[in-house]
């Protein structure tokens, strides 16, 4: 452990620390030490099969894992190292990144995933920056899964009502919500910027400042855990499901995405006169190539593909277009100097490493292959065919034959990945739904 780590510690009399790995599905996994446990021992060892559980707590099949079940060596990265601001004693949390014991990554793990995609971008002299976009529902309790979800009460003592998109008046219901969740994110550095109302009955949108991609998505993944823990403690749940209410629309998760000078950070899809690069449209050509292919980074659950229909808000394809919100692909009006591309594909369920990797890895294998893009779209992209898997297995049947991006994300995780999802969807196909009951029971 850093001296740096160790006076931060001291200074702030800390007590305890959350030991935190991502998994797969973007759960918090780990241990919560004391502090003098940890300073002595600053490593911690779990099991490989910690990552790849379905979001139900099944793993894939045996014939997927390693029976052995090893352990990985768990090291921390201090740049991680932040206030639990929620905690009652004073307690820090530490992002891991796991390791081998021969000191290699653990391939399945989802930062070892973007760290992967990251030295690609790296070796070619590169830096990626983004920008995560970020909604959620708020919805009063509901601690009976069957029963259908409502919006939560205001301080006006009503339930919202209607389509208040952008409304202040809205946002300013929940204020002391909010001003939990923004003391949270202050206590953790979490650069969030600007708050707005969604279209959706009580939907909510957070903006991060564009920067570096692991680092955003330490905070989307932090970011996720403290809007849940303050809508606690104000008699709130708040989700991250893609689509959470049959009659609103989808929560989804925009990446804006720009590609720099490692050297003299300027922005590579400009050309020195101000027009786009080709570097800029090869990125795009890779996103429309590829991202049909690897949606289950994007959709990652069957409710996922609830969002993606026409005329809420979601794309329905891989076109893109200049300030068109109406494709997957939107180029917002900028500067030269911050010229980037919106994908506006991933659902907020996401796991964010796993996302920022696949949609980085499009765009790498679009700038190295050269993939021209089609023209850009001025007109309702919604009146064009729908290009994405209609669900889940369809989806993963695409991926597992779209060996280009299982070079660049690599091959092992690529097939744990599927073999997880299609566990998961085996339990999904299992239930039988109200709806069922409701038409089919008397009726057939």
């Amino acid at each position: 452990m850093s001296h740096q780590m160790f006076e931060w510690l001291r200074e702030h009399r800390i007590t305890e620390v959350e030991c935190i790995v991502p998994d797969m599905t973007g759960v918090a996994r780990g241990k919560i030490v004391p502090k003098d446990k940890f300073v002595s021992e600053a490593e911690m060892r779990l099991p490989e099969a910690v990552l790849i559980q379905t979001v139900t707590g099944d793993y894939p099949d045996d014939s997927m894992l390693d029976l052995t079940d090893p352990d990985m060596v768990l090291k921390p990265d201090p740049d991680s190292l932040r206030f639990v601001p929620w905690a009652t004693d004073p307690t820090a949390q530490l992002i891991f990144d796991a390791f081998r014991a021969d000191g290699s990554p653990v391939e399945v793990a989802p930062r070892s995933v973007l760290r992967r995609v990251l030295q690609l971008y790296t070796d070619n002299g590169w830096a990626p920056v983004v920008a995560p976009e970020m909604e959620f529902y708020l919805l009063s309790p509901n601690p009976d899964p069957d029963i259908p979800l409502a919006p939560p009460i205001g301080r006006t003592g009503r339930a919202e009502f209607g389509r208040r998109s952008y409304a202040i008046d809205a946002v300013n219901e929940f204020d002391p919500l909010f001003e939990d969740i923004y003391d949270y994110c202050h206590a953790q550095n979490l650069e969030v910027d600007t708050l707005i109302h969604e279209i959706g009955t009580a939907q909510m949108e957070i903006n991060f400042l564009h920067g570096n991609a692991l680092d955003l998505c330490d905070q989307v993944f932090l970011f996720k855990r403290t809007v849940r823990e303050a809508a606690f403690r104000h008699n709130m749940y708040a989700t991250f499901m893609a689509k959470p209410m049959e009659g609103e629309p989808g929560s989804a998760m925009h990446i804006h995405q720009s590609v720099t000078d490692i050297n003299t950070g300027k922005n590579l899809f400009s050309n020195p006169d101000g027009t786009p690069s080709e570097m800029f449209l090869h990125f795009i050509g890779g996103l429309q190539h590829y991202l049909p292919e690897c949606m289950p980074f994007f959709a990652p659950y069957v409710n996922s593909y609830r969002r993606l229909s026409r005329y809420t808000a979601a794309p329905t394809n891989v076109e893109w277009g200049y300030d068109n919100r109406t494709v997957g692909l939107r180029v917002p009006h900028s500067s030269p100097a911050a010229r980037r591309v919106e994908n506006r594909v991933p659902g907020v369920d996401v796991n964010p490493y796993i996302a920022m990797a696949a949609t980085l890895a499009c765009g790498y294998l679009g700038i190295i292959n050269k993939i021209k893009p089609r023209d850009p779209l001025a007109s309702d992209a919604y009146e064009l065919p729908f290009q994405f898997p209609r669900g889940t297995e369809e989806a993963l049947e695409r991926l597992s034959r779209c060996h280009d991006l299982a070079e660049v994300l690599g091959p092992r995780f690529v097939k744990m990945f599927i073999g997880m999802k299609e566990k998961e969807f085996a339990e999904y196909f299992r239930v039988i739904s109200p709806w069922e009951r409701r038409f089919l029971l008397l009726h057939v």
